[in-house]
């Protein structure tokens, strides 16, 4: 699926990662955790090939292919997918029609939306005079139409209450059992992970990544 290999990372000219190495096979769910300012949330942009996320050495592989120097819509197509922390808010564009130029088929777009609980937002601009929780949702109702092989999660259960947290993560762990798809997972909290299937956990921290025991990731 994904293999990073010695990646080096700066911004604006600053190193913040350093030989980082781990991968992630078809169907395995990871949670990625580490202290505030440590470079998660960098390192999934990087993944995404965000601009100012700049490789200063090393390579990122999917499925056996390096994507450095590939734009974010050509990693999209490759099977990449993220769902931001802030997601923007888009004036004058409905969400149904934003998911149906993604996904042609409407009667999954729907199946989809009735498992989050977002049918009555379909007809809103997306993001637009939302609650927390319904942004997420929606968020996440974006990933599931463009049916990424990898998803990159940035703390989706950031500011999120238990009722919210539970719809997402029983969806998400329902839709990645189903398709097998992979998920990459920054999670501070550890709320979500309550209700996902999770394989390994990795901590970010001095500027690299190592795996960690479940019980050593501090979460019930």
């Amino acid at each position: 699926m994904i293999s990073v290999n010695n990646l080096g990372l700066s911004v604006c000219g600053k190193e913040i990662l350093n030989d980082i190495n781990f991968s992630i096979k078809k169907g395995e769910v990871v949670a990625l955790i580490g202290p505030n300012g440590s470079g998660k949330s960098s390192f999934l942009k990087t993944i995404m090939g965000f601009d100012n996320y700049s490789t200063h050495s090393g390579d990122i592989l999917l499925n056996n292919e390096s994507i450095l120097g590939l734009p974010i819509n050509e990693r999209a197509k490759k099977g990449l997918g993220i769902m931001h922390q802030n997601p923007a808010r888009i004036r004058g564009v409905k969400l149904i029609d934003l998911l149906q130029s993604i996904h042609y088929n409407l009667d999954d777009i729907e199946w989809y939306a009735k498992e989050l609980k977002v049918e009555h937002l379909l007809d809103r601009e997306i993001n637009m005079n939302l609650s927390g929780g319904e942004m997420k949702r929606t968020e996440l109702l974006q990933l599931f139409v463009q049916e990424n092989e990898l998803l990159l999660l940035d703390e989706p259960d950031s500011g999120v209450d238990s009722g919210n947290l539970r719809i997402m993560g029983l969806a998400l762990n329902s839709y990645l059992k189903r398709t097998g798809k992979s998920a990459l997972i920054i999670t501070h909290t550890g709320g979500i992970l309550k209700y996902l299937d999770v394989t390994r956990f990795l901590m970010l921290k001095n500027q690299t990544i190592r795996e960690i025991n479940q019980n050593d990731a501090g979460f019930d």
